[in-house]
């Protein structure tokens, strides 16, 4: 599968390669596949490469899978895609976000499908955030913003995202108490 629009069956196969991989992970107190689906679900307008990339955006960063297998499974462009997704090596978060976004803010050409993703990606994390009240993670996404927005933001390819993402990262937004 080296085409750039992956077979209709692609997302299946994402997805159930994707739940294998991350095995039993938990999403909070969710199957790892609910943070998926909820990735997915926001990439619905977009095209079927992103919904793939989408379902396999972590799979390389938080499970033994590789570049090199998504690459064999799903073609070249969604592993150039999910390598871009993969944080970078770093001690901290703050450490491997800022190698991550230097990256990203590089991106062009047909791999900006990962900014895509990305933004579903962090846009479906927020509003978990939000519903479930984890003000501590909040802090963190919002803190990140604008070093994010100026990496991974291009005017009119995901405009939907960002800007539900730049409401749900208002003050005003923020959740009420301090839950991890």
């Amino acid at each position: 599968m080296t085409t750039s629009t992956p077979p209709e069956d692609a997302r299946a196969l994402a997805r159930t390669y994707a739940i294998a991989m991350h095995g039993d992970q938990k999403y909070g107190p969710h199957p790892y596949v609910h943070h998926l689906d909820a990735v997915v679900a926001l990439l619905q307008p977009y095209d079927r490469t992103a919904q793939v990339i989408g379902y396999l955006h972590d799979v390389v960063e938080d499970t033994d899978a590789t570049v090199s297998q998504v690459q064999e499974r799903f073609g070249d462009l969604v592993a150039r895609c999910v390598a871009l997704l993969t944080d970078a090596p770093g001690d901290t978060r703050k450490e491997r976000k800022a190698k991550t976004y230097a990256a990203l803010a590089l991106v062009t050409g047909d791999e900006e499908l990962a900014l895509v993703v990305k933004a579903a990606d962090r846009l479906a994390n927020v509003r978990a955030c939000v519903a479930d009240g984890h003000r501590r993670l909040w802090d963190t996404y919002h803190g990140e913003q604008p070093t994010f927005r100026a990496a991974a933001f291009r005017p009119g390819q995901c405009d939907p995202l960002w800007a539900e993402l730049d409401t749900l990262l208002s003050p005003v937004n923020a959740p009420d108490n301090a839950s991890a």
